[in-house]
């Protein structure tokens, strides 16, 4: 899985370039974020404004990477297309995690 890591202000931002994270990513997304963020900041945020596509099994690895990073960090989303968002809200997944509309409105909330 194709993930890309930079730091965002106080964020260490980790942007999926990849459209879909369904089954046959997920266990390799799960890795690969557990790895990226072993000791890292106490702020992650997932861009995922390239995913197009994720099933329940995408949504498990992202809810298992937040897990994995333990109670006292965060695991912020960011750009979600209208597909993912809807996937969101209708699992209720948007309760769990802040998300953020954009990489702007994530750097306006925190300077406000």
């Amino acid at each position: 899985m194709d993930l890309e890591s930079s730091q965002h202000g106080p964020y260490h931002l980790i942007k999926v370039n990849a459209p879909r994270i369904d089954a046959a990513h997920a266990i390799a997304f799960k890795d690969t974020i557990r790895a990226m963020t072993a000791g890292g900041t106490d702020n992650v945020v997932l861009d995922l404004g390239q995913v197009r596509f994720i099933d329940s099994s995408g949504l498990g690895a992202i809810v298992a990477a937040l897990k994995l990073m333990g109670p006292h960090r965060r695991l912020d989303l960011a750009c979600l297309t209208p597909d993912v968002a809807k996937v969101f809200r209708l699992t209720r997944m948007d309760s769990i995690f802040a998300i953020h509309a954009s990489l702007e409105d994530l750097t306006s909330r925190q300077a406000g």
